[in-house]
């Protein structure tokens, strides 16, 4: 059985197309809810990001919805068998045809991202992976129609397409409030950008974040960022 352990709750990944990885649990820490009541997490994958989000923020409510029935039925099993079973609510299908009058006050996704040639090696990862099942133009008019107006939606993708997506949002009139280039070195360009959409616009407030050293230790600021989660952090 695959299973990445956290400090206060663990992930089952074996039928999951989407395993654990640095970006979503980037993504988990450095998302902020603020004050949000409600919060939607758009293709939960193995629920990771519910579980960070309801690990941090206790008075938050999560709607975590996911496409694929072996990724919904794995996210299932982790919400049960975690603390935080009563704060977050699973639906499976499609959120392109899931139609509620509910608006939320925050929205995590951490999107597909292959948007052209590239093919992942088996189905699972590749409906994970594929911007074909969720495109960027139908996730941008899901934030649009789901969000409140002060509502914010934070997000993670690798930077060639974030950029591309921040740019495309104003088309939905949604503007960029944060963003954070992350590095995997010192030495080498960005790798993925966080940031945060919302139909209000704010002051820019932009960042860089390192996530190793030249000795490849955790930075102070990835650690700081990660501590509550990663077993290794004390």
């Amino acid at each position: 059985m695959s299973e990445f352990r956290f400090k206060q709750f663990s992930v089952t990944q074996d039928n999951c197309g989407m395993k654990v990885s640095t970006d979503g649990v980037l993504l988990g820490a450095w998302a902020d809810p603020k004050q949000a009541k409600n919060s939607l997490d758009i293709g939960t994958g193995t629920g990771l990001l519910s579980l960070m989000l309801a690990q941090r923020f206790q008075h938050l409510s999560l709607t975590a919805i996911e496409y694929d029935p072996a990724a919904y039925a794995c996210a299932t099993q982790n919400v049960n068998a975690s603390p935080f079973a009563a704060q977050i609510q699973l639906r499976q299908g499609d959120i392109t045809q899931w139609h509620t009058c509910t608006r939320f006050e925050h929205i995590v996704c951490n999107p597909p991202y292959f948007t052209s040639g590239q093919t992942a090696r088996d189905a699972k990862r590749a409906t994970a992976r594929h911007a074909h099942t969720l495109t960027h133009e139908a996730l941008l008019h899901v934030l649009a129609e789901r969000l409140t107006p002060r509502g914010c939606a934070d997000l993670i993708l690798p930077v060639t397409e974030g950029e591309r997506l921040i740019a495309d949002a104003t088309q939905y009139d949604l503007h960029l409030h944060r963003q954070v280039y992350v590095h995997s070195t010192p030495s080498k360009p960005a790798s993925r950008l966080l940031f945060t959409l919302s139909p209000t616009t704010h002051p820019l407030i932009s960042d860089t974040l390192v996530l190793r050293d030249d000795h490849n230790h955790f930075t102070p600021a990835f650690a700081a960022l990660t501590r509550d989660f990663y077993l290794k952090l004390p």
